[in-house]
């Protein structure tokens, strides 16, 4: 059962880097939760208000905390643990629904931050924004990806200015499309529309049945920047997550079935932040705005699954963000095997050497450089025999030194 704590002035409830399960309402009294903001390495602080919640991402994400939570006088927090945080609050899924808005916006932040430091071009316009998304596929020769995104903008934005660059786009990419096609089956691009029930597996029941969508391998199922009205639960398949960055597309992550996304944009009403891409046939379920409330409602284990998804995805995106604020170029690369490290741990802990699945271009994503420099500071890890690099793994010879590194780098910033 949740209890009561009373803490007196000058206490500390937990420590950044802490671990445990608990989750905390302030109940009365003062807490200052204290982090050190990831680009300017300098100390924000941050009061709790009464009836608020604090300490939830990392409790229900399982992650070290981020901040130290402090008693400012004497405070009243009610404590609970993760399972006990799910008994209750399953049945008040207006909570989590608040919860969910808030890690939204935090999240959006974080991504923000992170186009900032990949030279992104800050505010773009909806319609030139998924335009060179377009452009972005028609150039890697992904013809079939290229049209869907061409169809959306025009029945997004039917008046775009742009509207004959797109529709000439389009009609390129669609012959392209078709003539690999007909080379190979003998298809052409099916029509946006129409697309036939899937079978259900994770939520196979009868109710579910009218938000059933299939998608075929290219197939855009949301494109960035458009406007957000859908998200979906992977059923069966993988799902493609690409981020267009100065014309550019950048792989941010595979999805798999049981997994949601698209829910951000539902959630604070903004325009898609990523492209996502069916790898091969992909089954969802598909719900919009007007049946999202209801869906939470209904099923508070879902609106659970998302605040948790959040909470990891939040985390997982403020570590990509450590890595991209280290100038030394050096320490860049070594903290994104650390962090591959971090996310692969091994049970013997003394061992020293590590093999990582990556190759340049993926380390090169990881540490927002292009693959020519990064190969370039590779190969000054591979000259102090530091790393082998193979065609589709690089050993680390000692994780700690790259720990090392790290560290030193980040002291000098201190």
């Amino acid at each position: 059962m949740p209890k009561v704590v009373q803490y007196a002035k000058g206490s500390i409830i937990y420590f950044t880097d802490d671990k445990d399960d608990r989750v905390f309402i302030l109940q009365s009294g003062i807490v200052v939760l204290t982090t050190v903001d990831i680009e300017s390495n300098s100390p924000v602080t941050e009061q709790a208000k009464t009836g608020e919640f604090f300490g939830v991402k990392s409790a229900l994400g399982h992650f070290p905390r981020e901040e130290t939570a402090t008693a400012i006088s004497e405070s009243h927090v009610i404590s609970m643990t993760v399972s006990e945080f799910e008994h209750v609050f399953s049945s008040n899924p207006q909570i989590i629904t608040k919860m969910l808005r808030v890690f939204s916006g935090q999240l959006r932040q974080v991504h923000k931050k992170t186009e900032s430091i990949l030279n992104n071009s800050g505010e773009v316009n909806q319609q030139s924004g998924m335009f060179a998304v377009a452009k972005s596929f028609y150039d890697d020769e992904q013809f079939r990806s290229c049209s869907d995104v061409c169809i959306k903008l025009l029945s997004r934005f039917p008046t775009a200015p742009n509207k004959e660059s797109v529709a000439k786009l389009y009609a390129d990419s669609k012959l392209h499309y078709e003539k690999l096609k007909n080379r190979q089956h003998g298809d052409t691009i099916p029509a946006p529309v129409g697309l036939s029930n899937g079978a259900l597996k994770q939520f196979a029941l009868p109710a579910f049945e009218r938000f059933a969508k299939k998608y075929e391998p290219e197939q855009v199922i949301i494109s960035e920047f458009e406007p957000g009205d859908c998200f979906y639960l992977i059923q069966s398949g993988e799902v493609q997550l690409i981020k267009c960055v100065n014309g550019t597309k950048k792989n941010l992550d595979i999805l798999r079935p049981g997994e949601f996304f698209g829910e951000m944009a539902i959630l604070d009403n903004s325009p898609r932040s990523a492209t996502c891409v069916a790898i091969g046939n992909v089954e969802v379920l598909e719900f919009n705005k007007e049946n999202f409330s209801l869906l939470i409602t209904g099923n508070p284990q879902i609106a659970l699954i998302l605040l948790k998804l959040f909470c990891k995805r939040i985390y997982d995106q403020k570590r990509r963000l450590r890595i991209l604020v280290i100038k030394d170029l050096q320490a860049r690369i070594a903290d994104v095997f650390m962090m591959f490290d971090e996310m692969n741990p091994v049970l013997n802990l003394n061992e020293r050497q590590r093999r990582f699945n990556l190759t340049i271009a993926d380390v090169a994503h990881w540490a927002g450089l292009s693959p020519e420099v990064t190969r370039n500071e590779l190969n000054k890890f591979v000259e102090k025999r530091k790393i082998d690099i193979y065609d589709t793994y690089i050993v680390i010879s000692n994780i700690s030194d790259m720990k090392r590194i790290v560290d030193t780098k980040m002291q000098h910033i201190s």
